[in-house]
C-alpha cells in the first residue's frame, strides 16, 4: 500500500512540475504572436454616456478615414478605464431572435492633439448619441461631436469632433450600443443545453483574439490595457459572473415595468479587452479557498450534484499554490471562477478570474476509473500540464513536428506587416503557436537548466506584470541570468539562438556520420517549401544532447550547416554507438548513417530507452530506406510497450487510414507484415477488454495508446478485432445505458457501424440525437456515422448534418459525397464557418 501511494505521489509531483512548462509555453506563444519579427508600438484609448442630440453610430457622414497603421489604431489616445454596462435581453424559455444593449464610458489620456477618436467596433449599432466629456480638469467641459462614422471593413468607429482633444489631458468617451446575440460561440453568444431533463439557455463570451469589439466599442488591442468597472443586467433567475467578484446585486425595472437584476462587479486589474469575460447562467457551483483565493467551479446542476467537477476543484488550488511558490509571485485576484460550458468552441480560455472551458475538458465522472480522463483534465486546467518525457513528446512535440512539416506555412513569430495584411490574426492561434511554442520552450529549459530558466522567468514576470512584452523582452531577461553565472555557456546570444527557431519555418533534421564525426543540418523534407527563401538560410543554432554507449555526454552545439565533432567518431567495434537528442528535448529529427543504424538495431530488443528514441526520431521515410525500416521492426512481435507500438504505427501507418486503401500495393504488404507482429500485443490487451477491463485502471499508456492499436488492427482486417467491435456495439444496442470502454470507444463505434447494417447506423444516429449526449459522445458518434460502407447512409447524414463532411471526406466512399455537398452549399458554408481559425 505504501509503495502504491508513493507512486501516485510521484506522478502528481511530475505533473505539477510540468506547470513550469505550461506557463512558459503560454508566455512564449503569446509573445511570439507579436515577437522579434516585428517592433512593438505604444498603446491606445477608451469610452462613456450619450446625450439625446449628438450624432449616433449610424449617422451617414461618409466613409471613415483609414487608420494610419492599417488594422492598428492610431496612438493618440490611451485608454485608462472602462465603465461598462451589458444588458442581454434574454428571459428563460424565450424564443429568438435575441439582442443585447449596453453603455460604455471610456476614460482616455490624450497623447497627441487630435480632432478624432478612433476605436474598434464591429457589428454594433448605436443607442442614443455619442458624447465626449472633458478635459476632466475642467468641470462640466464637453467637446462637441460632429459625427460618428463606421468603417465596417476596418472594424473601427471614428468620432469626428468640432474641437480638439489636447495632449496631456484626460477625456471620457461615452457610447451607447446594441447588437445581436447569436449562437455562434464567438463574442457574446447564447447557447442551449439540457439540465435535469429541462431545456435551458446561458450567455457566455469568447473575446480572444479580436471579438471584444463585437460586444462593446473599445480599443481592442492587447497593448491597450485598462481597468474595468462592469455591471450586468440580467433575468432574476440567472446569476451573472465576470472577471472580478460581485460587490452589489440590485433590481431595476425596464420601460415596460418588467423586473431585472443588476449585478455590479469590483474594479478589475489593468488588463486587455480580450480578457474581459461574462457568463450569465442558471448553474450551480462547488467551492474551496486556497491561500485566500476563492475558487468556484460552475457547471450544470446535475453535473455538480453528481460530483463531476469535484476533481477539477481539488486540483485547481494546488496548481495555483505550486506556481506561486515556484515563481515567487502572488496570485493577484481575490477569486477564480472556472465555468464548464456545454458548448464552447475554444476548448478553454484563460480570462482573468473567469476561466471558461468546454464541458468535457473539466468534468470527471467518479464512476470513470481510468486515470487518462483525470490526466486530460489536469493538462487542460494547467494549460498543457504534461512534462513527463514520453507523454509530452507524444502529445505535443510529435504532432506539431508532423504538422510543421506538412504545412510549412509560417514561422512561430510573424512580422507585423504580415499580421495586419494578408495574414489572418485569428489563424495565428493554432498548433504552430501553441504546440511548437511549448516544444521550443521545453528545449530552451533543457539547455539552460531549470534553475536558470525559473530565475529568468521570475525576473521577466515581475518586470512586465500588467504591462506588454514581446519575445525579445523574454530573451533579454534570460540573457541577464546567463551573463550573471558561469555554469552554462552558450555559443551565441539567447536572442540569436531563439530567433533561429522562432523566425523561420519548419525545423531541422540532423544527419550523423559516425566515421567522420560530422553532423550536418538541413530543413526537414518539405515539398511545399522546396523553393523557400529564408534570411536564416535554413540554419538553426541547435543544442545536441547525446550519449555514447549508454553514457551521457556534455551538451554540444551545431551553429552552422555542417560541423565535425571528433568525440563522435566511433571505433570499429560493433558495440560502439551514438544516440543524439537524448530524452527528446530538441525540436528536430535525427538521421543516422547505415553504420550506426546497424549498431543501434542490436539494442532495440534490450533497451526500451533506445527503442522509444529511435522510433520517434530516426524512423522516418524519406531519410531511412523502407527496407531498413522494416528490417528494424522484425523484433516487434516481442515488443510489449504500447508507447513503442504507438511510435511505430504513427510512422508506418498513415494518419488517414482510408487513403492507403487506394494503394493496392502498400495495403496488402502492411496487412501481412504488421498483423503478424501485432497479434501478441493485441491479444494481450483484448483479453483485458473482454474479461477484466478494470485491470487497466492505472495503466496510463494503455488508456492513451490502446485506441491506435485497436484501430489499426481493425483497419487491417483482423477478424477478432472486428468481432470484438460488433460484440461491444451490440451490447450497447441491447442496453443503451451500457458504456463501451472509453479506451476503444471510437474504434468500436466506427467498426460496429462499418460491419453492420442500417440497423447499427440508425442506432448511432438515435444516440447522436439524444439530448443528454456530451460533446465528446457526439463527436465519436459523428465519426462512427461516417464509417458506414453504404453510400446512401452517408448521403443521408451529410444532408441532415452538413458538418459531418469533415469525417466523411476521410473515407473513400465519402470523397465524392463530401465534394458534392461542399460545392452545392459553398456560399452557406463560407458564411457560417469562413471566419473560424484554421483547423489544428
Amino acid at each position: 500500500m505504501g509503495a502504491r501511494g508513493l507512486y501516485v505521489g510521484r506522478r502528481a509531483a511530475a505533473l505539477l512540475a510540468a506547470l513550469l512548462l505550461a506557463l512558459l509555453a503560454a508566455l512564449l506563444a503569446l509573445a511570439a504572436l507579436y515577437g522579434r519579427c516585428r517592433q512593438e508600438e505604444p498603446p491606445s484609448p477608451r469610452l462613456p454616456r450619450p446625450s439625446p442630440t449628438a450624432p449616433s453610430l449610424t449617422t451617414p457622414l461618409g466613409p471613415a478615414p483609414s487608420t494610419a497603421s492599417g488594422r492598428r489604431l492610431p496612438r493618440n489616445l490611451l485608454p485608462l478605464h472602462y465603465d461598462l454596462e451589458l444588458w442581454p435581453r434574454v428571459r428563460p424559455g424565450q424564443a429568438g431572435p435575441f439582442a443585447f444593449s449596453g453603455q460604455v464610458n471610456i476614460t482616455v489620456h490624450c497623447l497627441q492633439d487630435t480632432d478624432a477618436a478612433v476605436l474598434h467596433s464591429s457589428g454594433l449599432r448605436s443607442r442614443g448619441a455619442a458624447v465626449v466629456r472633458g478635459p476632466l480638469s475642467e468641470a462640466g467641459a464637453v467637446v462637441e461631436v460632429a459625427g460618428l462614422r463606421l468603417d465596417a471593413a476596418g472594424e473601427v468607429a471614428v468620432l469626428e469632433l468640432r474641437g480638439r482633444l489636447r495632449a496631456g489631458r484626460r477625456y471620457v468617451l461615452q457610447l451607447g450600443f446594441q447588437g445581436r446575440l447569436e449562437e455562434d460561440l464567438d463574442g457574446l453568444f447564447l447557447t442551449r443545453y439540457t439540465d435535469q431533463g429541462l431545456s435551458s439557455m446561458l450567455i457566455a463570451s469568447q473575446l480572444e483574439p479580436t471579438y471584444a469589439r463585437t460586444v462593446y466599442p473599445c480599443f481592442d488591442e492587447p497593448a491597450m490595457k485598462a481597468t474595468f468597472n462592469i455591471r450586468i443586467v440580467h433575468d432574476p433567475s440567472y446569476v451573472a459572473l465576470s472577471n472580478m467578484p460581485a460587490i452589489d446585486v440590485s433590481e431595476m425595472k425596464d420601460e415596460n415595468g418588467s423586473l431585472w437584476t443588476v449585478t455590479k462587479f469590483n474594479t478589475s486589474l489593468k488588463m486587455s479587452t480580450y480578457l474581459t469575460a461574462f457568463v450569465i447562467c442558471a448553474f450551480d457551483y462547488v467551492t474551496r479557498t486556497e491561500r485566500g483565493n476563492e475558487i468556484r467551479i460552475w457547471a450544470r446542476k446535475e453535473a455538480v450534484k453528481n460530483g463531476y467537477v469535484d476533481y477539477a476543484l481539488n486540483i485547481t488550488g494546488p496548481i495555483f499554490s505550486f506556481l506561486e511558490d515556484l515563481l515567487n509571485i502572488s496570485y493577484p485576484l481575490p477569486k477564480t471562477d472556472l465555468v464548464a460550458l456545454p458548448d464552447f468552441g475554444a476548448g478553454a480560455m484563460e480570462n482573468w478570474g473567469l476561466m471558461t472551458f468546454q464541458e468535457s475538458s473539466l468534468m470527471y465522472q467518479p464512476s470513470d476509473k481510468f486515470t487518462s480522463r483525470k490526466a486530460m483534465i489536469a493538462i487542460i486546467v494547467s494549460h498543457e500540464l504534461g512534462h513527463q518525457d514520453k507523454i509530452f513528446y507524444d502529445h505535443v512535440v510529435q504532432p506539431v513536428l508532423r504538422e510543421d512539416n506538412e504545412r510549412g506555412v509560417r514561422s512561430l513569430s510573424e512580422t507585423e506587416e504580415k499580421i495586419k495584411g494578408s495574414f489572418s490574426l485569428i489563424s495565428l492561434f493554432d498548433s504552430i503557436t501553441y504546440s511548437k511554442g511549448a516544444s521550443i520552450t521545453w528545449m530552451l529549459s533543457g539547455f539552460l537548466t531549470e534553475k536558470l530558466f525559473i530565475r529568468a522567468l521570475t525576473s521577466y514576470l515581475k518586470e512586465f506584470s500588467f504591462s506588454n512584452a514581446n519575445q525579445d523582452d523574454l530573451w533579454t531577461h534570460i540573457q541577464m541570468v546567463v551573463d550573471a553565472q558561469n555554469e552554462v555557456q552558450l555559443p551565441a546570444s539567447v536572442k540569436q539562438i531563439m530567433d533561429s527557431w522562432t523566425c523561420q519555418n519548419g525545423f531541422p533534421v540532423l544527419t550523423l556520420n559516425l566515421t567522420t564525426g560530422t553532423i550536418s543540418q538541413e530543413q526537414f523534407l518539405n515539398k511545399k517549401n522546396e523553393n523557400s527563401t529564408d534570411s536564416y538560410n535554413n540554419t538553426w543554432i541547435i543544442p545536441i544532447s547525446w550519449m555514447r554507449n549508454g553514457s551521457s555526454q556534455p551538451l554540444m552545439w551545431l551553429d552552422k550547416t555542417s560541423k565535425v565533432f571528433p568525440e563522435m567518431q566511433v571505433s570499429e567495434s560493433e558495440y560502439d554507438w551514438v544516440l543524439l537528442n537524448v530524452n527528446l528535448n530538441g525540436y528536430y529529427r535525427v538521421n543516422y548513417d547505415q553504420l550506426n543504424l546497424k549498431r543501434l538495431a542490436r539494442l532495440l530488443e534490450n533497451d526500451p530507452k533506445v527503442r522509444s528514441h529511435f522510433f520517434s526520431q530516426a524512423y522516418k521515410f524519406g531519410y531511412i530506406q523502407i527496407e531498413t525500416a522494416l528490417e528494424l521492426t522484425k523484433y516487434l512481435a516481442r515488443e510489449d510497450e504500447l508507447f513503442i507500438w504507438n511510435m511505430v504505427l504513427l510512422n508506418l501507418v498513415p494518419e488517414n487510414l482510408e487513403s492507403t486503401l487506394k494503394n493496392y500495393e502498400v495495403y496488402p504488404l502492411l496487412k501481412k507484415y504488421l498483423l503478424k507482429r501485432m497479434l501478441p500485443i493485441y491479444h494481450y490487451y483484448s483479453g483485458f477488454i473482454r474479461e477484466n477491463i478494470d485491470a487497466l485502471e492505472d495503466d496510463y499508456f494503455a488508456q492513451v495508446y490502446l485506441e491506435k492499436l485497436f484501430a489499426t488492427a481493425c483497419w487491417l482486417g483482423l477478424q477478432d478485432c472486428l468481432n470484438l467491435s460488433s460484440e461491444l456495439y451490440a451490447k450497447w444496442m441491447d442496453n443503451p445505458e451500457y458504456k463501451i470502454p472509453l479506451l476503444i470507444r471510437r474504434t468500436v463505434c466506427c467498426y460496429g457501424v462499418a460491419v453492420g447494417t442500417d440497423k447499427e447506423w440508425n442506432f448511432a444516429w438515435e444516440m447522436y440525437n439524444r439530448t443528454d449526449s456530451t460533446k465528446e459522445d457526439t463527436d465519436i458518434l459523428l465519426s462512427a456515422l461516417s464509417c458506414a460502407k453504404e453510400s446512401w447512409l452517408l448521403y443521408r447524414v451529410v444532408w441532415w448534418r452538413g458538418f459531418i463532411i469533415l469525417y466523411a471526406v476521410t473515407k473513400d466512399i465519402g470523397h465524392r459525397i463530401a465534394w458534392e455537398f461542399v460545392t452545392e452549399n459553398w456560399p452557406l458554408l463560407n458564411e457560417r464557418y469562413g471566419k473560424q481559425p484554421a483547423l489544428g
